[in-house]
């Protein structure tokens, strides 16, 4: 889904339901073009099962689209062929299983390509996600290929093409679905189009800040990947669940309706992963506690959740859920430690940015200001941009225009090692 339809169906959720914004923003599945694929050299994780073309664009035709969604097109340059990849990796219990990616890359762009990797925001319906909505024509991944880079954008586990419940917020899997689609992408490119260098950039917003710096973590301590990062940019990214984006809801800091959609959600797939409670009277008020865990099932975007929601937390949760979320113990505290660890124990320092805005009404800039610290911990020292007092979805826009400029100033997709 493009940012402007996810705008528009946040701002219009009373209405959506009524199927008033169902053809402008709808997910389309590309014909099924899949082409089997052979071994993979770095073994079953990462192993390509299929590719398949997505939709390919013009520079005018990006231009176009870029600008209809409010982002910056300044850096556009050369069209893009998209490819849907589906691949092996593992899934919240390090079973095998398979998901799916989007891989965009520029015209006429010599080889070796020059990756970025871009991990998304917030999707509820496995249709939303970057391989399939629209036709694989993902804004964040136009924005970066048409800039002349492999812009690489994992769908998820659970969603696009992907097996099974998408595990919310769950940073142990956003990094293992990236890092095995960067192999994924790599033996594809090697097989069709020439080479992926080894060297990588990431990027991420939203639910896609963490899952970009847990990546980003992993290559910089595994360079025997055989990745090697270069860089990392994270735009209001929730990377401090614990500390603070939850006292933040708590404390009616946050917009109380977008709170309500984003606790039903994490409680809903953190409950499949971690059972932090027997049935959801435990947690959800009446009437919640019978459709919010079926809203949830992959198979429901925004425009279908929101309508079905209250207005705030405070309705949708019991007063023990509550107070159980404002002072965490047990199960719901190992998994908030276990999921707000993207931002502490690096083991090599690495070029690192934080784009966060105070106006935020989602994703407190708080996050922002702990990862800082916790980066500074460890020995590496981000540099922190305020975007201001744009919303949330406003930053994105912003915030990757300028990662973007600083990805093409200071590692342009020509310096890559032939």
């Amino acid at each position: 889904m493009t940012i402007a339809c996810r705008r528009r169906a946040r701002l219009t959720a009373a209405i959506a339901a009524l199927g008033v914004f169902a053809a402008a923003c709808s997910s389309s599945t590309a014909p099924d073009k899949s082409t089997a694929l052979g071994p993979s050299p770095v073994g079953d994780r990462g192993r390509l099962t299929s590719a398949s073309p997505v939709r390919s664009m013009t520079a005018d035709q990006i231009r176009a689209h870029l600008r209809t969604d409010g982002f910056d097109v300044s850096a556009v340059r050369v069209g893009v062929h998209g490819y849907q990849l589906t691949y092996v990796t593992v899934d919240a219990r390090g079973r095998a299983t398979t998901a799916s990616g989007l891989v965009a890359l520029p015209d006429g762009a010599p080889s070796p390509f020059a990756p970025v990797e871009f991990l998304h925001g917030t999707l509820s319906g496995a249709g939303e996600a970057p391989s399939v909505d629209d036709g694989g024509r993902s804004d964040e991944a136009l924005l970066f290929a048409s800039a002349g880079y492999a812009a690489i954008a994992p769908d998820g586990l659970g969603l696009g093409r992907g097996v099974g419940p998408h595990p919310y917020l769950q940073l142990s899997t956003e990094t293992s679905s990236g890092v095995d689609l960067l192999r994924a992408a790599r033996t594809f490119v090697h097989r069709r189009h020439g080479t992926l260098a080894d060297d990588v950039l990431v990027a991420g917003f939203s639910q896609g800040g963490p899952g970009a710096l847990g990546v980003a973590k992993y290559l910089a301590a595994n360079s025997a990947a055989p990745f090697r990062l270069r860089a990392v940019a994270g735009v209001s990214g929730p990377y401090a669940l614990g500390a603070a984006e939850l006292p933040a809801v708590l404390h009616g800091a946050l917009d109380e309706r977008d709170a309500a959609f984003y606790l039903a959600y994490l409680l809903t797939s953190w409950n499949q992963q971690y059972r932090l409670y027997g049935s959801p009277a435990e947690v959800f008020r009446s009437p919640y506690d019978r459709t919010v865990p079926a809203l949830f099932d992959g198979r429901h975007d925004e425009r279908q959740i929101f309508p079905h929601l209250p207005a705030s937390p405070a309705r949708l949760l019991t007063k023990a859920a509550l107070t159980r979320l404002e002072h965490p113990t047990g199960a719901l505290a190992a998994a908030l430690r276990a999921n707000d660890l993207a931002c502490t124990g690096w083991r090599r320092a690495a070029p690192v940015r934080l784009y966060a805005a105070t106006g935020d009404e989602q994703v407190t800039a708080g996050n922002t200001r702990v990862c800082q610290r916790e980066l500074a911990a460890a020995g590496v020292h981000p540099v922190v941009v305020d975007l201001g007092r744009l919303a949330h979805f406003p930053s994105e826009r912003a915030g990757l225009a300028r990662a973007l400029a600083w990805f093409a100033h200071s590692y342009p997709p020509e310096s890559v090692a032939p």
